[in-house]
């Protein structure tokens, strides 16, 4: 409220402006808003340590209990500004910092066929995700989160896209829900099939690093087959998320794109530039060349995920469980066929390439 605003208003309110203006700074404070979202993830870590609750990242946790915070007891006004700053700032520093969790060296050792498996499966799923979501009459912006969080890696990639989708809060909220629920039912079916899919230790990491949705979940269900498919199944997946900076800068030229041909070519607004992407890039580029001591890269992991169970858990403390309601079966059914595609389809490259 400028002082101007704060003027007129107190003289049609009888209120002195200095009150109004004091009250204004109040709401604009970052620091409400930014306290809240730090416990809401706070809370989450710590339910980590609860025994069953562990499988579950912290960003899952966090967005649940800020969708239970919202819609049970109401997210305070004052708190606004530091949820918006959440949601935006904190979220992007977040996966810039996730580049120091990647390196050439560990890409190189899934190697070329196993990056043409990652590659082949994420670009399948997501073209036909696209296109079943058209088939089944789903909202667009929903259905391009939907396809992100199948094929590349979850939640992150979720709202990562999200900055240059530009959809409402509760169709990412939707989106979260849905690589949460199949990502898991593939945590725990996973393990059980090795046997009978005959599948080595490599094939099955690569098979379920290619197609599980959330890192969390990749390492809970390789790390059952033993050591040496854990650690390949967390190196593939790893892997896939590097793909997160070309397909959110492409998806930033086809929305731009596509609202130039809306508009008959006389759209004047530019492609969105994700410019925390390229930092993502320089990080993984600079972490390939610095090798980083074990602890402070444990305590930079560490941040990264915390950093982004607070943007999660501002996207919780936006979302209203009624508007998800209304959306209908039509999303979760487009989920669940997704998430059958990229399992199947990235199994029959896994065997068709004879991987071990």
């Amino acid at each position: 409220m400028t002082s101007i605003e704060a003027a007129s208003a107190a003289s049609a309110t009888g209120v002195p402006s200095r009150t109004l203006r004091n009250h204004s700074l109040h709401e604009n404070s970052l620091w409400p808003g930014l306290l809240l979202t730090g416990l809401i993830a706070g809370l989450a870590f710590a339910l980590r340590r609860l025994p069953g609750v562990a499988t579950f990242s912290p960003m899952i946790l966090a967005i649940i209990i800020g969708m239970g915070f919202h819609n049970i007891i109401g997210t305070p006004r004052r708190a606004k500004a530091g949820i918006t700053f959440s949601l935006r700032r904190i979220l992007r520093l977040a996966i810039i910092l996730l580049g120091l969790q990647l390196t050439a060296a560990q890409v190189a050792e899934v190697g070329a066929l196993g990056i043409g498996v990652i590659v082949a499966t994420l670009a399948a799923t997501f073209l036909f995700t696209q296109w079943f979501g058209r088939l089944l009459g789903v909202e667009r912006k929903l259905v391009e989160l939907i396809a992100a969080g199948t094929s590349i890696c979850g939640a992150s990639a979720i709202v990562a896209t999200n900055t240059v989708t530009e959809a409402p809060d509760e169709d990412v909220t939707y989106a979260v829900a849905c690589v949460t629920v199949f990502g898991s039912i593939s945590m725990f079916l996973y393990p059980t099939l090795t046997g009978a899919l005959h599948l080595d230790p490599h094939a099955y990491g690569l098979w379920a690093g290619a197609s599980i949705h959330e890192i969390a979940q990749v390492v809970a269900a390789t790390f059952q087959d033993g050591q040496q498919a854990g650690e390949f199944g967390t190196i593939a997946k790893l892997s896939r998320v590097m793909l997160l900076a070309p397909m959110v800068i492409a998806l930033g030229l086809w929305s731009a794109r596509r609202r130039i041909s809306q508009t008959q070519g006389h759209s004047r607004k530019k492609a969105p530039m994700p410019w925390f992407v390229l930092g993502f890039v320089v990080l993984v580029g600079l972490n390939s060349i610095i090798t980083i001591p074990a602890q402070p890269k444990e305590w930079l992991v560490q941040l990264t995920s915390f950093l982004l169970s607070v943007a999660l858990a501002a996207m919780g403390l936006e979302t209203d469980i009624r508007k998800l309601k209304a959306k209908g079966f039509r999303p979760f059914l487009l989920g669940a066929t997704s998430w059958l595609f990229i399992a199947l389809f990235s199994l029959a490259l896994v065997k068709f390439a004879d991987f071990g």
